[in-house]
């Protein structure tokens, strides 16, 4: 509505100030019996009372050009229009917390003559004005942004947070969509790249800066949905100066996926995977393959006790319960548990390839094996695909 209202005033600012420079240029002649650059003398005091132009103080003005004898007269008459349009300004701000935008749109299309069906060009004093009040309206705009920036950066998550689309991030995608639709028809957008590129930036800064104390969660699953959110958010609307940041918001989400497979999946096998580290780590030292068995805490004996830990039945029981565990912190609304899912497949074969291969490389002949196979592996993945 306050959109509406300032292009109306906007609108009869520039039928009255066209109508007034019209009368001027009539009455005093402007343009017809002088030429340009002819100094032309007017004695306002004798046509206009001096209480309307009171700083022409000597009744005398003198102009080199009959356009800025009308704008100087102009400016003279309505004084007091500039103070009064910013103080409606002012009004128009504070009607929506973000109607600093339909202000900067509005103000922007009428200076730069993209609005309007008016095929009549605005006088010079009403572009000089419209031009202050302009800078105003980007200043009043980049106020808005900066604290908009400061409370997203600022935020804390919800201490009983247990996952899903954080605060920051919903607000960043609201920002967008409204400011897309304020912006949908003005060809000048370059103050709004600015700031959206500027507010993405505060609100990456505010996904990274989550501190685990704060969540019940995993912090890596909490980035993991809230990117994979920004980019999927993005990809629907397509905003070319935000393409760097899409890019980015699923680089992140698949790193943030990768750390929170990995810690999740040293649960089920978490004896296996805590033997087999130290036994990489001999072998980063410098120890022989061959020689490895031979170490106290990870001898075949050692190996043997580990392995007996994790049974076939086992590893199912703890696969599931892993599944029920993703099932209820990640948000339905993402549908990233297949997603998730997968790349835990994945990433426990891949373990358990290593498994095998360390054994076969450093307990040869030993005669150990897992309880459990690769075919074993994937039909428990499946089972439990399909159970749910």
């Amino acid at each position: 509505v306050s959109k509406q209202v300032l292009e109306q005033v906007l609108r009869e600012l520039q039928t009255l100030c066209t109508s007034e420079q019209k009368f001027l240029q009539e009455f005093f002649r402007l343009g017809r019996d002088s030429v340009e650059l002819q100094v032309l003398e007017v004695k306002v005091s004798t046509v206009v009372p001096s209480q309307f132009i009171p700083d022409l103080s000597h009744g005398l003005v003198w102009f080199l050009r009959p356009e800025e004898a009308a704008a100087q007269l102009l400016s003279e008459i309505f004084s007091c229009l500039e103070p009064e349009l910013r103080a409606f300004l002012d009004i128009c701000n504070k009607v929506h917390p973000l109607g600093c935008l339909h202000v900067l749109v509005t103000l922007s299309d009428s200076v730069f003559g993209t609005w309007g069906s008016s095929s009549a060009a605005p006088s010079s004093f009403l572009r000089t004005l419209l031009g202050n009040v302009l800078l105003l309206a980007k200043s009043n705009f980049n106020k808005c942004i900066g604290t908009l920036c400061k409370e997203v950066e600022e935020a804390k998550a919800p201490s009983r947070m247990r996952g899903g689309i954080l605060p920051c991030v919903s607000r960043f995608q609201e920002f967008v969509a409204f400011s897309e639709e304020v912006f949908r028809t003005s060809r000048r957008r370059g103050e709004l790249d600015k700031a959206q590129l500027r507010l993405a930036s505060s609100v990456f800064s505010s996904i990274n800066g989550l501190s685990s104390a704060n969540l019940r969660v995993s912090t890596d699953m909490v980035m993991m949905e809230n990117f994979h959110h920004i980019h999927n958010f993005l990809c629907q609307k397509n905003i070319p100066c935000l393409e760097g940041k899409k890019r980015e918001a699923k680089q992140r989400s698949r790193e943030h996926m990768e750390k929170f497979v990995t810690t999740y999946l040293g649960q089920p096998l978490e004896g296996l995977n805590h033997f087999f580290e130290g036994v990489k780590a001999r072998l980063a030292q410098g120890v022989k393959e061959e020689e490895v068995s031979f170490q106290l805490a990870y001898s075949k004996q050692e190996l043997r006790k580990v392995v007996e830990k994790y049974p076939g039945k086992e590893v199912k029981r703890a696969l599931e319960t892993l599944y029920r565990k993703i099932h209820k912190h990640l948000s339905p609304e993402e549908n990233l548990l297949p997603v998730v899912w997968q790349a835990m497949e994945q990433e426990f074969i891949r373990q358990y390839r290593e498994f095998e291969e360390l054994i076969q490389r450093c307990y040869a002949g030993a005669g150990i094996v897992l309880d459990f196979t690769m075919e074993d592996l994937l039909s428990y993945f499946n089972s439990i695909t399909m159970s749910n």
